[in-house]
Parts: C-alpha cells; structure tokens; sequence
C-alpha cells in the first residue's frame, strides 16, 4: 500500500510504519496509547492491504484508532457510520435528482427542436436515448463516503463504524469493497481504487458479523486496559493531571469494573472522569468528590445507588 508522508506533526519519528516499535511511537505522538497488539495489527493491515475490524465493548477506543491513524499519517478521514437500513444508495453513490429535473425542465422547451428533424420513430427514441444517458453521468453524481474513499488518489483512512447495526444485505455488498477495493457502477461502470484505503471496521458486537465479511479482515479486540496502561491513556489525553490522582482514579475505576454493574465505566469515562476532576482543581480522591461525580463514570441510575454506600470501602481497597 503507497501512504503518503507522515503529516509534520508526527516528526519525532520519520516514518511511523517502519516497524511496530515506529507505530506505538508514532500513535503515541498523536496522543493515542496503543499496546503491541494493536500496533502489530495495524502494521499488519498496512503492509498486506487487509482491512482490520475492530471489536470490543463501547468506548475502548475503536473509533479513535482509526482517527489517530489518519492523523499520524497525514490521510484525510473518511467516516461512515452504520446504521439499521442502510443501503448501497447512502453509503456509495446517489444521482442529484433535484439537478437532473431542473435540467430536465430546462431542456424540455428545447426538446421539439431537437427532434424535429427526426425522419422517423425509431430515429426520435434514439435521440431522447443520448439525452437520458446525459443525465446519468459525472456531473449528476452524489458520491457518498465508500466512492469518497475509493476516489482520494494518494489514499485515505476509510472508517466504517459500528458495522454490527447495519442489515446482513449491506454486510454482503461490503464483500467487493473490502476485497477488490472497488465498485461496480451500473452506468459508469467499474470504479477501482487508484490507492486502497487504509479500512477500519468497528464493531461492538451487537449482532454476529457473517463469515465472508471476517476472511476479509484482521481481526482486533481491544479489551478494557489493565490499570498501568489505563494510568497512561490518562496521562495522555488530560495533560497536566497529577499522577497520584491519576492512580487513586484508575484504581477506583479498575474496583468498579470488578463488580456487578449493568454498565462498567468504559476508557472513554475515566478520561472523562479525569477531566472533571481536574476541573474540580481534586488532587486526590475522597469520597464525597467520588459522590458527587459518580455520574461521570456511571450511566445508570441503578448502578449509581448500588455504588453509593460502598465508596469508602472501595477508596480504601482500591
């Protein structure tokens, strides 16, 4: 796969896909903490052409692996985002049918000139044949995110997110994209990337994926982070965050991932967490402040009344 230069600000390491040490660095200069197996997997998927499907619960960082790549190696962005009912007409191309009728009427007062001098019929028809294929052309086209992406000559990172939401149907019609890195156009026939995107697939695991879709991809669980790891994805995203309150928070966090909730407090809410905190001027955790920002980390009501009464011991047992 031909990627263009890293963009500058990536500049403490000169080429991010040299080696799985250069992409831990290179995502790390981004602010993005990725582990060994994450690297490996995106190296992998640079260097074979293989587009990766990310799967783990929610707010592990999935879509923002996918980010952080296209800003590490200065590639625009492209994002699709999935949903129940999608079709091929939203995520590849639609024709601008609002223009096609305003050049449909704007056409018509000239169509009797047009055709006047037709010897018959079958000439007429053959007229009005050539001005039907008009309308379909290049600049009555909409393309949408899979045609974006498949159009970008120097590449660019293609995000197809939460593709579990989508329909088995559209999962089938992905298969050629994620192949060939092409599409079929009925009137403009077939549309081939001049550079394959770089593909992230993300998944939360809402519905099984088919196993055509699978064989097509690397495949990339991202679990919840053990708490050194967690301690650096903190100390990444809020800068300036004091590391004693960075472990008394992670250790907290870590202590509720081990109970029965009906949402644990994902990497996403720790961040989170962090942010308020330190808005918060907190430079240790006590609980009255866990208290009072227990719906930072805690989605559900129920969950927060479970936690409430525990707080002092999970402080002192964290």
């Amino acid at each position: 796969m031909t990627i263009s230069s890293p963009a500058a600000g990536s500049a403490a390491n000169a080429d991010p896909l040299s080696s799985v040490d250069a992409l831990i660095e290179g995502l790390g200069s981004v602010g993005y903490i990725a582990s060994r197996r994450i690297a490996t997997a995106l190296y992998m998927s640079v260097n074979l052409e293989k587009p990766v499907l990310v799967e783990g619960t929610a707010g592990v960082g999935k879509t923002e692996l996918a980010l952080s790549t296209a800003k590490l190696l200065g590639l625009p962005l492209i994002r699709m985002q999935c949903y129940e009912g999608l079709d091929e007409s939203k995520a590849l191309y639609e024709w601008k049918y609002g223009k096609q009728l305003l050049y449909t009427q704007i056409l018509k007062d000239r169509m009797g000139g047009a055709l006047a001098d037709a010897p018959d019929m079958e000439a007429a028809m053959e007229r009005l044949h050539g001005m039907g294929d008009m309308f379909f052309s290049e600049p009555f086209l909409e393309p949408r995110p899979l045609m974006r992406a498949l159009r970008e000559d120097d590449g660019c990172v293609l995000l197809i997110d939460e593709i579990d939401k989508s329909d088995e149907a559209f999962e089938a019609f992905l298969l050629e994209v994620l192949s060939a890195y092409q599409v079929s156009v009925p009137e403009l026939g077939v549309l081939k990337a001049k550079t394959p995107p770089l593909v992230f697939l993300t998944s939360n695991n809402v519905r099984d994926l088919g196993d055509a879709l699978k064989r097509r991809c690397l495949h990339l669980h991202i679990p919840l982070p053990e708490a050194s790891l967690e301690e650096k994805i903190v100390a990444s995203r809020v800068p300036g965050i004091d590391a004693k309150l960075t472990r008394e928070l992670v250790g907290f966090v870590q202590s509720l991932r081990n109970l029965d909730l009906r949402k644990s407090p994902s990497i996403s809410e720790t961040v989170d967490w962090a942010r308020a905190l330190v808005l918060l001027n907190a430079d240790s955790l006590s609980a009255d402040l866990v208290r009072d920002t227990l719906n930072v980390i805690l989605k559900f009501e129920q969950d927060i009344a479970a936690i409430e009464p525990q707080v002092v011991e999970l402080l002192h047992h964290r």
